[in-house]
C-alpha cells in the first residue's frame, strides 16, 4: 500500500506523520492508521504533547483519496469509508493530549478538517483551504461538526456552499482555524518546538482537564459523524460523483 504512518516520541513530544504521494490524500488504510496512532498516543504515559503533520513540501492533505472513492460500489463500503474519518475526528476529541497541528501547505475537503480538529494550528502563510466535496457531489459532512465548532457555522456554510474557491490562510487565522501564521516553514517548526516543549513540561492532568472543557458539547459525535458518514457514503454512489471524480482525474493525467 502506498503511504505511511509513523510516530517519533522524543521527550515526551510525540510527532505523528502521514504521508501519501497524491498530494497526501487519506485512503483507507491511511485513515485507520492514523485513528490507532492517535488513540496510541493519548494513553500512552510516555506522551505529553502530540504534534499532527504531514509529509513533503507541498499539500498538507487532499483530502478523501478519489481513486477509493471511485471504487465504492454500495452504502456499506460507503459508510465503512467515510466512518475512516469519523475515527480520527472522534480518536482526535478524546485523545486527553493536546494535539499541535503543524499545516505546511494547502488542506482540501479531509485535510481542513484534521486541521479543524487539532487543539492548535500553526501554519504558514500558503496553507490555503478549501472544502470542495459539494463540486463532486458529496458534501463535508463528516468534517463539518469539526469545521463548524472551530471557525462558526457562517464561516463554515461560505466555505462549504463556494466549494469550488480557496480561501487564504489570512482568511482562515481570521476565523479561527489557524493559531498562527509564519512566512517559513523554519519560523513555523520554531513556534511548534517552543509550544510543544513548553507543554511537555506543563501539568498533563491540567492539559487533560482543559482539553475536556475545550472540547464541551462534542460527547454525541461518536453518533453524530457516523450518521454523517452514512450520509456520505450514499451520496458517493450517485451518478452525479462518479462522472465528476473521473473528470477531476483526467484533468489531473493531462
Amino acid at each position: 500500500m502506498q503511504g505511511h504512518v509513523i510516530s517519533h516520541i522524543e521527550h515526551g513530544i510525540n510527532s505523528i506523520e502521514f504521508f501519501h504521494p497524491q498530494s497526501n490524500s487519506l485512503p483507507s488504510n491511511i485513515l485507520q492508521k492514523l485513528a490507532h496512532e492517535i488513540h496510541f498516543a493519548g494513553n500512552d504515559n510516555a506522551t505529553k504533547v502530540i504534534i499532527l503533520k504531514s509529509g513533503g513540501e507541498k499539500a498538507f492533505c487532499g483530502g478523501a483519496s478519489f481513486e477509493e472513492l471511485m471504487n465504492i460500489q454500495n452504502e456499506e463500503e460507503g459508510l465503512q469509508f467515510f466512518s475512516g474519518f469519523a475515527q480520527v475526528i472522534n480518536a482526535m476529541r478524546k485523545c486527553p493530549k493536546i494535539i499541535i497541528g503543524r499545516i505546511h501547505g494547502k488542506c482540501v475537503g479531509g485535510g481542513v478538517g484534521l486541521a479543524a480538529a487539532v487543539d492548535y494550528a500553526i501554519a504558514v502563510n500558503e496553507a490555503d483551504i478549501k472544502l470542495s466535496e459539494l463540486t463532486v457531489g458529496i458534501g463535508p459532512f463528516v468534517v463539518g461538526p469539526a469545521v463548524e465548532r472551530k471557525i462558526g457555522k457562517a464561516a463554515f456554510s461560505a466555505l462549504a456552499i463556494d466549494a469550488s474557491n480557496w480561501r487564504t490562510a489570512e482568511w482562515a487565522k481570521r476565523k479561527d482555524l489557524y493559531a498562527s501564521l509564519h512566512d517559513t516553514v523554519e519560523a513555523m517548526d520554531e513556534a511548534i518546538s517552543q509550544l510543544s516543549n513548553t507543554l511537555a513540561q506543563s501539568s498533563p492532568l491540567a492539559m487533560a482537564a482543559l482539553k475536556k472543557v475545550c472540547w464541551e458539547g462534542t460527547e454525541h459525535w461518536d453518533e453524530l459523524l457516523k450518521n454523517r458518514a452514512a450520509t456520505s457514503g450514499s451520496l458517493v454512489l450517485g451518478d452525479f460523483t462518479k462522472n465528476a471524480i473521473e473528470k477531476f482525474k483526467l484533468k489531473q493525467s493531462n
